[in-house]
């Protein structure tokens, strides 16, 4: 990635609730509960108030009319729509490679529309995400349909749906002290790292940091079990994490850098077990469904499939324009999806990887 200064960036303000929140948005927060003292105790306080319960919105509030987000929409001078046709009419894409698009979108599929792939359950103004950096955005995991991993400033928070209650997992403000230290790892202590990418699998949460940091914690367990930096250069920032069984079935941890480097690591000891090179930052990895292959995506037109035992580039995935900053398996194991900043999702068939299956906008 890039190095990017974010205050040439013009951030999209949520300013839908300004003109009708309170002086006191979130209210006064209710901490008189033991059980829920530590979690609170946070160098963000997580806010939860019954105030904002008033503004969620139900399925049945939904098919009654009621907007999804708890917009008054009615109060407003535009409807949903409208609000959404303008925004997409003005927004502006961040391109680092000034390329062309005319021949791009005449390969596009016109995505079909008016289907519901999902039901609308509830929406909550309890849950309070942050993202710090507008090209990192996996900050968000759900384990479950009840249960959902998120960053709110400093706090590594869990959502249960099901208890509609947050609960700290971890503070990233504090020095924070690995509880494994063997002879030759390279655990070391962090303090204050500013999170940029995170994944949470089985009972293991990883997360990178803006500084080159890397955490490994058990979700049943209080402490941090390894955390180190992986590079001291500055703007080395850890972009992508990604847990994954091995073929084998041990559990692994991969981390993508923007010092062109991915590195592997045991997940039960945390040894560091190689690292590639490539010949740019590395901006987004997923590994597939059999753990086999990565998928390396960054500061390039090109993805690249790689081994994940031996980092040998299997092959180049070429069509994009842009820099590419995600990518998704499909659980068969034999579609790939990147995301690029041409605005284009491809997808990608491994065992026809002479051109792209399909290009969605």
């Amino acid at each position: 990635m890039d190095i990017f200064d974010n205050s040439d960036l013009e951030y999209l303000v949520d300013e839908f609730h300004a003109g009708f929140d309170d002086d006191e948005p979130f209210g006064e927060v209710d901490i008189t509960s033991d059980s829920d003292s530590d979690f609170m105790d946070s160098d963000f306080d997580f806010e939860l108030t019954q105030s904002k319960m008033n503004n969620d919105t139900s399925a049945l509030e939904a098919r009654n009319g009621k907007d999804i987000q708890g917009i008054p929409w009615e109060s407003m001078n535009y409807t949903r729509d409208r609000y959404r046709e303008n925004r997409l009419l003005h927004y502006k894409n961040f391109e680092s490679l000034f390329r062309s698009r005319e021949e791009l979108y005449k390969d596009c599929l016109q995505v079909e529309k008016g289907k519901n792939f999902y039901d609308f359950q509830f929406n909550t103004r309890l849950v309070k995400s942050t993202i710090a950096h507008f090209q990192l955005r996996n900050l968000v995991w759900a384990t479950s349909k009840h249960d959902v991993y998120f960053m709110n400033n400093y706090s590594l928070m869990h959502w249960s749906s099901l208890l509609q209650r947050g609960k700290e997992v971890l503070n990233v403000a504090k020095p924070i002290v690995p509880t494994m230290k063997q002879h030759g790892s390279l655990s070391q202590s962090v303090s204050r790292v500013q999170i940029s990418t995170m994944a949470v699998k089985d009972d293991l949460i990883v997360a990178g940091g803006f500084q080159g940091e890397l955490i490994c914690k058990r979700t049943n367990e209080p402490e941090v079990a390894f955390c180190t930096k992986l590079t001291s250069a500055e703007n080395d920032i850890t972009n992508s994490v990604d847990i994954y069984n091995a073929p084998s079935g041990s559990l692994r941890v991969m981390t993508a850098n923007n010092d062109c480097t991915v590195r592997l690591f045991d997940a039960t000891k945390f040894a560091l077990l190689s690292s590639f090179a490539f010949d740019w930052s590395v901006n987004n990895i997923s590994t597939s469904p059999d753990g086999k292959l990565v998928a390396v995506l960054g500061d390039s037109p090109e993805c690249l499939l790689a081994d994940t035992g031996s980092g040998k580039v299997i092959h180049g995935l070429e069509g994009h324009l842009d820099y590419s900053f995600s990518s998704a398996w499909h659980p068969n194991g034999q579609i790939l999806a990147t995301g690029n900043q041409d605005t284009t999702c491809r997808l990608w068939d491994v065992r026809n990887l002479s051109q792209s299956l399909k290009v969605l906008k």
